[in-house]
């Protein structure tokens, strides 16, 4: 599933963004690669140890917390720390797929975490670059996407994917990985489409209280039976 979220970063939050960014001290993106991924990667990346990178990373998963959409697409058990690139001047990411295991060691001991999803969240306006669309491949087909700033697209971390060429200004990015609850890509989709009519009858105020109640017991069976939790 490929699922497109909005507005996860308000207006203000991305001038924050913006500002603390631009002066950041980018570093080579290839020195966090592995390394059939280094021969195809060619960006800058804000070193994960750095204090703004947690700082601003800190703010992403802040927002995320508020958003139900995130939620009930990811139904996150585990959020890698989020990351940050730019792209400018030619740079791009040739087609590659995560690694399978990421570690994060701002944890003690380093937490093993399962790449069961990915998601990129863009912090630059697509007006103020040409080129770094992110195309991903999978059995949904292939689609290349450049969103608005503040807006997520979140899909499987199995995917094929590369980052094209950003022949005009900078793509400046968020992008992290995820462990789900429920780790059957098929299972979550079907929880996903369950959890969004369920959202949509109780603001619409449906009047047939008990099937919404038998709705959402339904929701928490299934969640129940197929998660690792």
């Amino acid at each position: 599933m490929l699922l497109h979220i909005t507005n996860v970063l308000s207006a203000e939050s991305l001038a924050y963004f913006h500002e603390r960014l631009t002066a950041a001290p980018w570093a080579d993106g290839r020195t966090t690669a592995g390394y059939q991924s280094a021969q195809s990667k060619d960006n800058h990346q804000l070193p994960e140890s750095d204090p703004l990178a947690r700082e601003l990373g800190a703010l992403v998963l802040e927002a995320l917390g508020r958003n139900p959409t995130f939620f009930a697409g990811a139904l996150p058990r585990h959020i890698y720390p989020p990351l940050f690139n730019r792209y400018a001047g030619g740079q791009q990411f040739d087609f590659h797929i995560d690694n399978a295991i990421r570690y994060d060691r701002s944890r003690e001991p380093a937490l093993p975490i399962r790449t069961d999803l990915s998601a990129t969240l863009f912090l630059s306006d697509p007006e103020d670059y040409d080129g770094g669309e992110l195309v991903i491949e999978d059995s949904f087909g292939t689609h290349a996407v450049k969103l608005p700033a503040g807006d997520l697209v979140l899909y499987p971390g199995s995917s094929l994917h590369k980052v094209l060429p950003v022949t005009r200004g900078a793509r400046v990015a968020s992008f992290f990985w995820m462990q789900s609850l429920v780790r059957d890509e098929a299972q979550r989709r079907i929880l996903f489409d369950l959890d969004v009519a369920i959202q949509t009858l109780t603001q619409q105020a449906a009047s047939d209280r008990p099937t919404l109640l038998s709705l959402t017991g339904v929701y928490h069976n299934l969640l129940r039976q197929w998660s690792e939790a």
